[in-house]
């Protein structure tokens, strides 16, 4: 992914509210497959991470994006964002 097209998803990004949190369990695997699905459905998604969880938001979306196969687009504070893009058959 160029810096362009980062940049252009991290715009996009601006406008998205959280749809999970990470707290106190952290990384379960109901999360990922949640996660998993949420990136087939929309390609990009927010994520925020709760003052209760061990991991900062960099170490959530290190491990996320390794479990689902995602882009880290960003990552600021307690939030970050997760790219993936669509696979074709269904673009």
């Amino acid at each position: 992914m160029t810096g362009k097209e980062r940049a252009e998803w991290r715009k996009q990004a601006n406008t998205l509210s959280a749809i999970f949190q990470i707290g106190k369990d952290n990384i379960t695997q109901p999360l990922i497959e949640a996660v998993d699905a949420a990136l087939k459905k929309r390609e990009l998604i927010k994520l925020s991470v709760l003052e209760t969880s061990e991991l900062s938001a960099k170490e959530a979306a290190g491990m996320l994006a390794e479990a689902t196969g995602a882009d880290i687009i960003q990552c600021i504070g307690k939030k970050f964002v997760l790219y993936r893009p669509k696979p074709e058959e269904e673009a």
